[in-house]
């Protein structure tokens, strides 16, 4: 009689930490692989394109039901499954609610649920933690462009906005460039960008000068790598991080998996060398909302405006470089010193199907975290 028992392993946050979730060098090796694997084609996503980021419950101003959340500043539910080929050959799902009031009650903004499955029989292998698993990931799809695209001895890294994904972006970098001596942040108050930067202070000792610093543009001018960490602004597009041309220093790496914004004109010169983590899911992004929404409204992800100039005529498609490609060889990188990479980072769930992975199998051999049963033999089949 063929097995029927199905056992997975519940991982807590402290246990995913055990397991190495937090390996910061080991998760850009894996990034990498997954955008590779991305730019070979060989995984799923939600969708009719298998492109999309995923499905997300919002919610309307002024509901009409008692007890329906009223729409706020980033409330959501959202659900984003995939499947990854490769070594990994999995499937999973993240599930997690969002809600800016959070932080009122010493919550993060999103909680995190993160779901693996056997890609075959599509029973659960693991039920973890993940925003951990989450944050992680997303600093490390940027620290695959700072593997390929920054000049080799960065220096110098600004930060706007120093939140928890600047902050793992940039542990991320310095994975990648142990040269990285100096760091300025731009937060929105005196306070809050203080208390981050003795953050950035104690957990990376080796770095000579972390300065706090009143603007953008002292924040840009100069720096190797930059950060733009901003999801949202009360001011609307005018209030994201503004990347003037004039203040980029010849060389400098733009890490963009938040809102930016550039000059148009800096964006279709041949100045600017523009790289996504992968155009699929500009393309889809913009076939579920159609033209008439902006990349403004779509978190202002540098991306989803480099993909609508390019649908409406006025950027070459040819202009966007996937950098799986550049990591598998197949497109050229960085050739000079001068040149200056704007790489967009849009967040896919392949990534946390990747990482939850490495994490699940760690766990494994380690014997960490809970076996829970499933069940013995199934009431119904």
């Amino acid at each position: 009689m063929a097995e029927t028992r199905i056992d997975f392993r519940y991982l807590n946050e402290q246990e995913m930490i055990e397991a190495g979730v937090t390996d910061v060098a080991a998760c850009v090796d894996t990034m990498e692989e997954t955008l590779i694997l991305l730019a070979d084609g060989d995984y799923r996503m939600a969708g009719q394109s298998a492109n999309s980021h995923g499905a997300q419950i919002n919610f309307p101003e002024n509901p009409d039901h008692d007890g329906m959340p009223a729409d706020g500043p980033d409330r959501r539910f959202m659900a984003m499954p995939a499947y990854l080929g490769g070594r990994f050959r999995a499937s999973g799902v993240k599930w997690y609610g969002s809600n800016t009031e959070n932080r009122d009650h010493d919550l993060p903004r999103s909680i995190h649920l993160f779901i693996l499955n056997d890609a075959v029989t599509g029973a659960p292998r693991a039920v973890m933690s993940a925003n951990l698993l989450s944050a992680y990931r997303t600093g490390s799809v940027p620290g695959v462009g700072v593997k390929h695209l920054a000049v080799q001895d960065a220096e110098t890294v600004g930060i706007i906005g120093p939140g928890v994904m600047s902050r793992t972006i940039f542990s991320a970098a310095v994975s990648q460039r142990p040269s990285i001596r100096r760091l300025k942040i731009k937060g929105r108050s005196p306070a809050s960008t203080e208390r981050a930067a003795q953050w950035f202070r104690d957990q990376h000792p080796q770095l000579e000068e972390v300065r706090v610093v009143d603007s953008e543009q002292e924040a840009v001018e100069g720096s190797d790598i930059l950060i733009a960490g901003t999801s949202t602004s009360p001011d609307g597009p005018e209030g994201f991080p503004y990347f003037a041309t004039e203040w980029l220093k010849p060389g400098a790496l733009l890490l963009m998996p938040a809102a930016a914004r550039l000059d148009d004109d800096f964006i279709r010169s041949e100045r600017a060398n523009l790289v996504v983590d992968y155009t699929g899911l500009y393309a889809e992004w913009y076939e579920e909302n159609g033209p008439d929404v902006t990349y403004e409204q779509l978190l202002g992800i540098p991306g989803n405006r480099w993909w609508d100039m390019y649908k409406e005529g006025s950027l070459d498609g040819d202009r966007l470089t996937n950098i799986g490609d550049i990591a598998a060889g197949r497109a050229r990188g960085r050739t000079n010193d001068d040149q200056i990479f704007c790489y967009s980072i849009g967040g896919m769930p392949v990534e946390d199907v990747a990482w939850a992975s490495d994490v699940y199998d760690n766990a494994v051999t380690k014997d960490i975290g809970t076996l829970l049963n499933l069940w013995d033999t199934p009431e119904l089949r």
